[in-house]
């Protein structure tokens, strides 16, 4: 099956589930009017559970697409459902079986619709938020449109790794935060300390929303192999005003 995005289906499965989804669990939804009611954007949450993307689509007024492992293309479970919910298959392999998913969400955003996408490109399993890949800048500073970072609260403690059923009556916060505006990084779209730059800005704003510890390594490391974010662009504060100044030198991936 060929994925092309959100469609009716996920328009008219929201309406039917989100009622449902708040009788069993209280959600806190935060900045979501900062969410442009028409037009293209790339949503960047955490990661942390399995229900991340799903509350995420719940909750927006809008359709969203996600990209997804392509494993779940493997099970009678997932292999049509999750598609009709506007998932796009991605390879982890990387490379140019990735790629087909990465041109796939660029078709989405040039259609003036939103795309959600992992930073850390996987579930963090111990609850700690990792180091960003530069997927979202790439495609942010491509298509020309803002990454909204997305902090997630409370659905590993509904569903933790491993769980196969989630717990309800639990709370659920969803904070949408500033948009990243790359306008500025436009004539430097393949420059990878620019990608980078705007990559580790995302992560301290999610980290922000989130409140989680960062770890300066990608997700499913099993060592720290580089200084934390503190030791590595001192404060949140000092690290904001890389919004208004030229880019600068920063640790690579």
């Amino acid at each position: 099956m060929k994925a092309k995005g959100a469609g009716r289906a996920q328009s008219r499965f929201r309406r039917v589930a989100r009622p449902v989804a708040n009788q069993l669990w209280d959600f806190q939804l935060e900045g979501f009017d900062r969410l442009p009611p028409e037009g293209p954007a790339i949503l960047a949450p955490n990661h942390v559970s399995f229900l991340d993307s799903a509350f995420l689509m719940l909750q927006v007024s809008r359709n969203i697409s996600f990209v997804g492992k392509a494993e779940y293309m493997d099970s009678w479970k997932t292999k049509y459902f999750f598609p009709m919910m506007g998932m796009i298959p991605i390879d982890r392999a990387g490379g140019d079986k990735s790629q087909a998913a990465l041109d796939t969400a660029e078709a989405v955003l040039r259609r003036g619709e939103l795309f959600g996408i992992f930073p850390e490109g996987t579930r963090s399993r111990d609850g700690f938020l990792y180091k960003g890949r530069t997927g979202a800048a790439r495609l942010a500073l491509k298509v020309g449109c803002p990454i909204f970072p997305v902090g997630v609260i409370g659905t590993r403690e509904i569903q933790p790794p491993d769980a196969k059923l989630p717990k309800v009556r639990q709370s659920c916060t969803i904070r949408i935060g500033r948009p990243i505006n790359v306008a500025r990084y436009q004539n430097r779209a393949d420059d990878h300390l620019v990608l980078r730059q705007i990559t580790d800005e995302l992560m301290f704003e999610i980290r922000e929303l989130t409140g989680q510890e960062y770890r300066n390594v990608y997700a499913g490391k099993t060592a720290e192999t580089e200084p934390t974010v503190a030791a590595k662009v001192g404060t949140v504060n000092e690290h904001r005003v890389l919004r208004s100044q030229p880019v600068g030198v920063m640790a690579g991936d």
